[in-house]
């Protein structure tokens, strides 16, 4: 695969301040994600369950954030929520159908309109570009070339701040900078609803500021990119960063999930761990 060489070489400023993301409409129609008694299982062993009883709805602009300890099953329900992974029990809908009665075709349609970046950075693969790495996507789903891709993922790199990393390799760069690939991958095919399994983990203040900003513009329709309300799903071992930013609020504990409400029901919340993830970062998510 051949480096791209139209991809612009400057640097977007980073976003500018913003405030915390308004309020969701009033939902109408059918949720976009719907989770109905739903078991969650693990790759690792696949006949136990991680977390069990899930009933979640996720509405088109809603901004989840949804915590846990370390091990606690966050990855697996997001995973699972953004329809890459079948739940052991229970029935998922995705854009209002029942992907288990969907045909692969149908299935595959409806999850290119979500997109997930795991743990980590996005498994990004370091041998490549940037806007290699970008492109992937879009160019294997939309079946074109690099330099058919060239002016989507340009656009992209340059709102993101990533131009002048475009023809380096992901594994020469910072781990705060990879985070931010593996968002613009995720974003390449402008999703509806976007997972982001512990994003924060290891940016420094900076750049917990950048991501926190640019959530909010993306929640709200303002990134310059999708230019309308993005669904948002994050999880996180620490509420401290998300409290004015999140909208809906939930906890994985013991297996088991527990919706908690927006912001000021999280606050008041006396469940011990939600008080511990409002008191204590843990060293990992």
């Amino acid at each position: 695969m051949s480096t791209p060489d139209h991809i612009p070489s400057g640097t977007s400023s980073e976003p500018a301040a913003s405030q915390p993301p308004s309020e969701p409409a009033t939902p109408n129609g059918s949720p976009q994600i719907e989770l109905i008694d739903v078991t969650v299982g693990t790759a690792l062993a696949p006949d136990s369950a991680k977390v069990e009883g899930v009933n979640w709805r996720i509405w088109a602009g809603d901004y989840w954030v949804v915590g846990g300890s370390p091990g606690s099953g966050k990855t697996e329900l997001m995973a699972t929520a953004a329809g890459l992974t079948r739940p052991r029990r229970g029935v998922y809908r995705l854009f209002g159908q029942d992907m288990n009665r969907l045909a692969a075709d149908g299935q595959l349609d409806a999850r290119l309109r979500v997109g997930m970046v795991y743990d980590g950075g996005g498994r990004l693969f370091h041998q490549m570009t940037v806007a290699q790495n970008v492109a992937l996507p879009f160019c294997y789903h939309r079946n074109c070339s690099l330099d058919e891709a060239n002016e989507t993922v340009g656009s992209l790199l340059e709102l993101m701040g990533l131009s002048r990393l475009a023809y380096q390799r992901v594994g020469g760069i910072t781990w705060s900078l990879r985070q931010r690939v593996g968002w613009a991958r995720a974003l390449v095919l402008r999703p509806e609803a976007l997972f982001l399994d512990n994003p924060l983990v290891g940016l420094d203040a900076a750049q917990i500021r950048w991501s926190l900003e640019f959530l909010s513009r993306l929640a709200d329709g303002r990134d310059g990119w999708n230019n309308r309300r993005t669904t948002l799903v994050v999880s996180t071992a620490d509420f401290r960063p998300w409290q004015r930013w999140g909208r809906q609020f939930a906890l994985l504990n013991q297996g088991r999930w527990l919706q908690l409400g927006g912001p000021a029901e999280l606050g008041s919340s006396q469940e011990p761990l939600v008080r511990q993830l409002l008191s204590a970062p843990f060293a990992a998510g």
